[in-house]
């Protein structure tokens, strides 16, 4: 559908609107305005640019309204030369998800976007960079390629202050990211030195906005007595974060 804006209004009976075919006299033009500026707010309340080297093939997880959307894992190098594996969830529309990119240097745009997986008697949070934009580049000749985040929402847990053995601050924040119809992504934070003093004073609905990139951890999951399971965690390290206090 060349140049019609799309906007899912209900998402419990799904009804689609064609905006530049709607009659005026059916939708009052700051209605219409209403839902352009609550898009664009999902646009830049969470934005991500990353790329790195193709490891992985393109794994199928899902289809919504006859897209399909998969899985492929980038590596992205940190400054000390070691790298994060991140998964980006791609739509077909966007690329050739049968053809072989391992090797290639893969650039996406997108929001940071987490779901609840229900695994055997609990939940896990599942994290992904969704792609609205992607394209294969040309590597960085300082093999620097980029990864930024930027998040504004609200803290929905307590911060977790503490200090690792050699006496450096960390402070864990989950923080939820406001999408429309009511959804939000719940992305874990951490945070350093006098960031972490900081986000150790907020509150559990304090409103805040973070710059900083995503990283990958791997770690050991008790799955009972005698077994351990290899697990990653994604989460965003924090380079910069302000407070921003409510209007009155």
């Amino acid at each position: 559908m060349d140049n019609q804006e799309i906007i899912v209004l209900n998402r419990k009976k799904t009804r689609i609107y064609l905006l530049n075919k709607i009659p005026s006299e059916h939708f009052a033009l700051r209605k219409r305005e209403d839902i352009r500026n609550m898009l664009d707010k999902v646009f830049t309340n969470n934005q991500v640019t990353i790329a790195g080297e193709v490891v992985s093939d393109f794994e199928f997880s899902h289809e919504v309204y006859g897209e399909n959307f998969y899985i492929v894992n980038i590596a992205v190098c940190r400054l000390s030369s070691s790298y994060d594996v991140i998964p980006v969830m791609v739509s077909e529309r966007l690329i050739d998800v049968k053809a072989d990119y391992k090797g290639c240097t893969l650039q996406a745009s997108g929001q940071f976007r987490s779901y609840n997986r229900h695994e055997e008697v609990k939940n896990r949070l599942v994290l992904s960079v969704f792609a609205r934009e992607i394209e294969i580049v040309t590597p960085e000749d300082d093999g620097q390629n980029p990864n930024h985040i930027f998040l504004d929402g609200y803290v929905c847990k307590k911060p977790v202050y503490r200090k690792t053995p050699l006496g450096r601050e960390i402070a864990d924040v989950l923080l939820a990211v406001n999408r429309p119809y009511g959804k939000s992504d719940y992305i874990p934070c951490i945070c350093w030195g006098r960031n972490a003093r900081f986000a150790d004073q907020f509150e559990v609905g304090s409103h805040i906005q973070l710059w900083g990139r995503i990283q990958s951890r791997e770690y050991q999951k008790k799955i009972d007595e005698d077994t351990y399971e290899k697990r990653v965690a994604y989460e965003v390290s924090v380079s910069k974060l302000e407070y921003l206090p409510e209007e009155q």
